[in-house]
């Protein structure tokens, strides 16, 4: 059974409440200037393949949104865009309490996961979801994934059908990787073994993460997201990216599986993205009764 544990230090005396107030007065996103107070949980919790960070948010009587961000980021790297813009953030959280799932070492403030740990298959990740939904008392959910995140959810769809009500997939994956992408993933995989974050590695995340507008030239400078994604990178311990991106260039073709899938898929992909493709063949073998595909045209944060 998952445990839920807390780090050494997390929890000040007398507080009992263990939540965080994130502010994001004077933030400016989509033009507009954000005033909302967010009020954050925050559990490891403990499962039988290791530890997972779950950050949660909102009402827990609400109906449950799940999310999974993509390689080498988590909730706050990933998704605070919808956190930043005052009308999604009040959307998502009238309808939804959010449970943000990081990938193994992900979470802000991880430690190295120990080398004596064995390296996590999508499977396992897979499953990590099932054991956060029983620890939480969760039935049925809505999951939102993007690329690497979006695979494992929708893995997770797959083997445990009866809980996942839908799917909203950003830049989805679905194959085994590509002769190219696996060789390129076993470039970075390299790099991130021996050298840790470099400034190769960053650039190569950049180049997965933004289109060539949003990151910038010699001509006009990174945008304010592609700086704090920057800085969000070099928090991160580079031996956990590694052991999740050895597990997802390890991932099998789920594609047979799509067509069993009774739940309902939104899949968002930019008509730029290295993934769009994949995101068309993924379409493609959705049932077209219960999917839709929607193709952004203009410069985005997700590619």
């Amino acid at each position: 059974m998952p445990q839920q544990i807390q780090r050494e230090g997390e929890r000040e005396m007398g507080d009992s409440s263990d939540s965080v107030s994130v502010d994001m007065e004077g933030i400016s996103f989509g033009g507009k200037d954000a005033h909302i107070e967010i009020f954050l949980q925050e559990h490891l919790i403990e499962t039988c393949h290791g530890y997972v960070s779950v950050a949660v948010i909102g009402d827990p009587d609400k109906p449950a949104l799940v999310t999974y961000p993509d390689l080498a980021q988590n909730h706050l790297s990933c998704f605070q865009g919808l956190f930043f813009c005052p009308e999604a953030c009040s959307l998502l959280l009238h309808n939804f309490c959010i449970y943000h799932i990081s990938p193994p070492g992900h979470e802000l403030g991880a430690p190295a996961i120990s080398p004596d740990k064995p390296v996590l298959s999508v499977d396992d990740l897979a499953d990590q979801i099932e054991e956060v939904l029983n620890f939480f008392g969760l039935g049925a959910v809505m999951c939102l994934g993007v690329t690497a995140g979006a695979y494992i959810l929708t893995l997770f769809a797959m083997k445990y059908r009866q809980r996942v009500l839908g799917l909203i997939l950003v830049s989805p994956l679905c194959k085994a990787p590509s002769w190219t992408e696996w060789l390129f993933n076993k470039v970075m995989s390299n790099l991130l073994y021996f050298y840790g974050m470099c400034g190769v590695v960053k650039e190569l995340l950049l180049k997965r993460y933004f289109s060539k507008e949003v990151r910038g030239n010699a001509h006009v400078s990174e945008s304010d997201i592609v700086q704090a994604c920057i800085r969000s990178l070099e928090e991160r311990q580079s031996s956990n990216v590694w052991r999740f991106l050895e597990a997802i260039n390890g991932r099998p073709d789920i594609t047979e599986g799509l067509r069993k899938l009774q739940c309902r898929s939104l899949i968002f992909v930019g008509d730029n993205s290295p993934f769009h493709f994949e995101a068309l063949h993924m379409t493609s073998n959705l049932d077209r009764r219960y999917s839709a595909l929607v193709e952004i045209r203009v410069a985005s944060i997700w590619k």
